[in-house]
């Protein structure tokens, strides 16, 4: 068995693999150190990355980190903008070796495997986006988004997370994901997992969307009930 594994990475490594092929989300199981069942997923955008680990009974969360990403043959080189668990590594590139066909993903010399959930389709707002702005009392309140102080959300085509972050003091605020649907100009979140309240996981969330100029326009009430309207704008 350990011999065919072996064979079949080296086949996948020798076709070599496309960085279109990674676009969308990515699912896989793994056991805490005290054999609780853990849910890793991934999203791809196209320069930007996300990974989030939580408990797949409770959706309480466990750990996040992500930044830019690219793939170059087989091996694939992140630069860390975010890390829950371990701040000094924001700023730091980290490259490994991986393996793809249509449905898996996996890590040469990791037992760690991940299914794809979507390759990024249906997805009228698959990609990464920083809020850019807010509405508040009918005036617009735009945000310099080449600032370090960033809030990112990154879609695939069912899945969705934001992280809230610093680059420069290289602190983790939050984050929260799930999946998503939209529907004749409503977009609906189906939270799994929320660093800052295990509480709300399970909750559904329901907004209006539209998109003006490439801008995403996001209103309704937020997890906590408040009102709320966002502009959102694609992250280069």
């Amino acid at each position: 068995m350990k011999k065919l594994i072996a064979l079949l990475i080296c086949i996948f490594l020798s076709l070599g693999i496309k960085a279109q092929n990674l676009i969308g989300a990515w699912e896989g199981y793994h056991t805490s150190e005290k054999g609780k069942k853990l849910k890793s997923v991934v999203i791809f955008s196209g320069g930007y990355q996300v990974i989030t680990t939580y408990y797949s009974k409770t959706g309480k969360f466990k750990s996040t980190n992500g930044g830019t990403w690219k793939l170059k043959d087989n091996t694939m080189t992140e630069k860390v903008e975010f890390d829950s668990n371990n701040s000094e590594r924001v700023g730091t590139e980290v490259s490994f070796d991986v393996y793809i066909n249509d449905s898996i993903l996996g890590i040469v010399g990791s037992k760690m495997k991940f299914k794809r959930i979507d390759k990024g389709t249906p997805g009228k707002l698959q990609g990464a986006w920083l809020m850019s702005g807010r509405i508040k009392d009918g005036k617009t309140q735009l945000r310099d988004t080449s600032r370090p102080r960033k809030t990112m959300k990154i879609l695939s085509g069912t899945r969705f997370q934001w992280i809230a972050y610093n680059t420069e003091t290289k602190q983790f605020m939050g984050t929260g994901g799930g999946t998503y649907t939209t529907n004749n100009g409503a977009y609906t979140e189906n939270i799994k997992f929320f660093s800052r309240d295990d509480s709300k996981v399970g909750a559904g969330l329901k907004f209006n969307y539209s998109l003006v100029d490439g801008k995403w326009n996001h209103s309704g009430l937020s997890s906590k009930g408040d009102p709320i309207h966002e502009i959102w704008s694609v992250r280069e």
